[in-house]
């Protein structure tokens, strides 16, 4: 796969640096040593890792997942190969602080950095990925000695993370999870249970695999209030940093998943007996913050992953479209319709105008998603203080925009891979053609991370009402920021009134749903609003690109840029009005839906 392949260099450019202005955040001091010269190396350098090391092996890591020999999982080589590149090129630690051997690049930056590794193989980056996050959740709530203990050596890529939510009774219904932790004498735990869908949870690719891992301590309350989190490392570690007695843990099997096939996906036991560790049976494990209070914890690697996870759907769909511009330029096929000799020499693919169609549908989703997920990682920033607008105006709507971030593009970046397959005809569902991986990869960000039902409640059930709607207030500042500009413009009034009209449809059929107090009526239709909510935020995200792009310039890209924004407006923005219409007159087709008549 060529690197102009994997994902668009000059897109990524306009987002950062024309839009984004990536550049202003230097001004705040954490990251004042930096530059675009800084922030152009460390993306060519990913750019370049990727494409050497990570794009190499993707089909041989689609056709050779992960085995279990009895004792140990084997993969394929490339795998460490690129996993050990990408480490010693610092990038495991890129936006943390200097103490910690990090680059301290704002998020912004590091997200279009790992933007090109999930498009170049999305399951050898899972690997880093994984601990990147697991490594800020205990930086964030770990003790000092557990970050010196198990932080240091992830960011030194010589210890890998995983997080162990699942069970296989209770799968995404955390209330129900029955992995037990005892508390000993000496601080520690001993952990029994199980653990199931756990990405990365067993390999020989690191030193060690420190799982975080949910667990409940006998006596606690029921429910999610009986949470506690817990450090469970694969191999204990002693005083002085070496490794250990190897911790009761053990792989009872691996899951076979559709996509993301190199990732090791597991079911761990934890406590089972295989391994003794000082003797005694229980997986050994160290608390994390306070005892029940461990889902609050884990909500910050939960949230990070939704953010990744809807990164990860952007650019496979964004691969895919690059694919399939590539395939409609180069194959030749049919005639125009106003052609009838059939004489006459075939054209391109893309000189069919409903090539063209699903070519400009891929394009919205992919650039509108890819954008979606940058705007918040610059809202990461902004929560540093690194921003015009104040802090706490960045946290409250980055709480509100984070089940749309992971859920909007696990949708729409999916379907522009239905349409590179489509674009591809019957190629496209054939192995010899790589947009069919990118497909079933793709197919499992649904389900990633809280499925897309489980997003819409989250939505609808707590994010907007959360902070008093401080979210909701802010995201309408800014959006009515954009559509103010946008109406002083004659190529753009138009926009800025149907997004303005949009949006506050939308508010007064939040504000009705809220009011009704039955949970099964108000949230019935949780995704239908979901769905409606996100075509509105990318809506708005594709108008303040376009404003972004120099007014009257005839380059290609920018003509491209404002076409894509014209069709979302006009064939995926007006479809919003249709699902107000359900949600406002409290629609019950599904939920009168009786059992008996499926």
């Amino acid at each position: 796969m060529s690197q102009e392949l994997i994902l668009n260099r000059r897109d990524l450019d306009f987002m950062m640096y024309e839009w984004l202005d990536a550049e202003a955040l230097t001004s705040h001091p954490r990251f004042s040593d930096h530059s675009r010269e800084t922030f152009d190396a460390v993306m060519d350098l990913s750019a370049q890792i990727a494409n050497d090391l990570f794009a190499n092996h993707n089909r041989k890591n689609d056709l050779n997942e992960p085995t279990f020999d009895g004792e140990k999982v084997q993969v394929i080589p490339e795998v460490k190969t690129a996993i050990d590149a990408f480490n010693e090129a610092g990038l495991v630690a890129a936006a943390q602080d200097y103490e910690y051997g990090g680059m301290q690049l704002p998020a912004l930056v590091e997200k279009a950095c790992m933007a090109w590794f999930k498009a170049a193989n999305v399951g050898s980056s899972a690997y880093p990925f994984l601990t990147m996050a697991n490594a800020n959740l205990l930086l964030a709530h770990g003790s000092k000695a557990q970050i010196e203990t198990w932080v240091k050596p992830m960011f030194e890529g010589r210890f890998f993370g995983t997080m162990c939510l699942s069970e296989p009774q209770a799968g995404s219904s955390l209330a129900d999870i029955r992995t037990r932790a005892e508390p000993q004498g000496d601080g520690t735990y001993r952990l029994h249970g199980n653990k199931m869908w756990i990405s990365a949870g067993d390999h020989e690719l690191s030193e060690n695999i420190v799982h975080l891992v949910l667990a409940k301590v006998p006596g606690s309350p029921p429910g999610v209030k009986g949470i506690s989190l817990f450090i469970v490392p694969r191999w204990l570690v002693n005083e002085d940093g070496t490794r250990g007695e190897r911790n009761d843990v053990a792989l009872a099997g691996l899951n076979h998943k559709m996509g993301y096939r190199g990732t090791t996906n597991t079911l761990l036991n934890f406590g089972e007996g295989k391994f003794q560790p000082g003797g005694q049976g229980g997986a050994v494990g160290y608390c994390v913050g306070e005892v029940n209070k461990g889902l609050a914890c884990m909500f910050h690697m939960m949230n990070e992953a939704r953010v990744g996870v809807g990164m990860g759907a952007v650019v496979l769909g964004y691969t895919g479209y690059l694919h399939a511009v590539e395939y409609a330029k180069e194959r030749f096929q049919g005639r125009r319709l106003t052609d009838k000799d059939p004489q006459s020499p075939p054209v391109r693919l893309i000189d069919h105008t409903d090539v063209k169609r699903m070519l400009l549908a891929q394009k919205s989703y992919v650039e509108g998603g890819l954008a979606l997920v940058l705007y918040c990682a610059r809202l990461l920033d902004e929560k540093r203080g690194a921003g015009v607008c104040d802090e706490d105006d960045a946290d409250v709507l980055m709480d509100l925009l984070t089940p749309i971030v992971k859920s909007w593009p696990s949708q729409w970046c999916l379907a522009a891979n239905d349409l590179a397959i489509q674009v591809h005809g019957g190629y496209g569902y054939t192995r010899d053609y790589q947009v069919e991986q990118f497909y079933r990869d793709n197919r499992l960000n649904p389900i990633h991370e809280g499925t897309h039902g489980i997003q819409g409640l989250d939505l609808l059930g707590r994010r907007v009402r959360q902070h008093g709607g401080a979210g909701m207030q802010a995201l309408q500042r800014r959006l009515q920021m954009t559509t103010a500009k946008a109406a002083q413009r004659s190529d753009t009034a138009e926009f800025a009134a149907s997004l303005d009209a949009i949006w506050f449809r939308l508010q007064d059929v939040t504000q009705l749903l809220l009011r009704n107090p039955n949970a099964e009526e108000s949230l019935s239709d949780a995704t239908l609003y979901l769905e409606a909510f996100g075509h509105v935020v990318v809506a708005w995200i594709w108008l303040d690109q376009y404003l972004a792009c120099p007014e009257n310039s005839d380059d290609a890209f920018y003509l491209g840029k404002r076409q894509a924004c014209q069709y979302f407006f006009r064939r995926e923005l007006s479809q919003v009005d249709a699902w107000l219409d359900l949600l406002g007159d409290g629609d019950r087709t599904c939920l009168d839906m009786s059992e008996g008549w499926f």
